[in-house]
């Protein structure tokens, strides 16, 4: 018998924590889907979450992070059309300028009401969840459809 996985992922939401009202970074896709993403990716066999979550995002922004709080785990099988991804979303700061790396064809300082609406796979729905966590402090309620 073949036994498929889901496929471990990590997601980073990184504040500037050296600008007004803390923005947040987003990426913009070089490779499909396309569109702008909270930086993450994969992680490695044998990797440690919280490495990749600092890999991937020193990979995307240039920027070393440091990891604040795990805040969720999204797992919906179709969050990511390519295949069924379950990412860990991190929150984390940094400061400096961001440099669009990796797989990022550009890169963007953003503000809750800057937001582009052309968000790649569940992203619009982990960065709703945050606002809501960050302005209002109340964590996501976890689904059980």
């Amino acid at each position: 018998m073949t036994y498929r996985n889901p496929a471990p992922t990590v997601d980073v939401i990184i504040e500037l924590v050296d600008r007004p009202h803390r923005p947040i970074i987003l990426i913009e896709r070089h490779n499909s889907p396309l569109g702008w993403a909270i930086p993450g990716g994969f992680v490695d066999y044998g990797e440690p979450v919280e490495v990749a979550a600092r890999r991937e995002a020193e990979e995307e922004t240039g920027l070393q992070v440091e990891l604040v709080e795990q805040f969720l785990v999204y797992s919906d099988p179709s969050r990511d059309d390519r295949q069924h991804t379950i990412s860990i979303v991190f929150l984390a700061s940094a400061t400096g300028k961001p440099v669009a790396g990796d797989d990022a064809r550009d890169i963007g300082i953003f503000d809750s009401w800057g937001v582009p609406s052309n968000l790649c796979f569940d992203h619009d729905r982990i960065l709703r969840d945050y606002w809501r966590y960050r302005h209002y402090g109340q964590r996501p309620r976890l689904g059980f459809d």
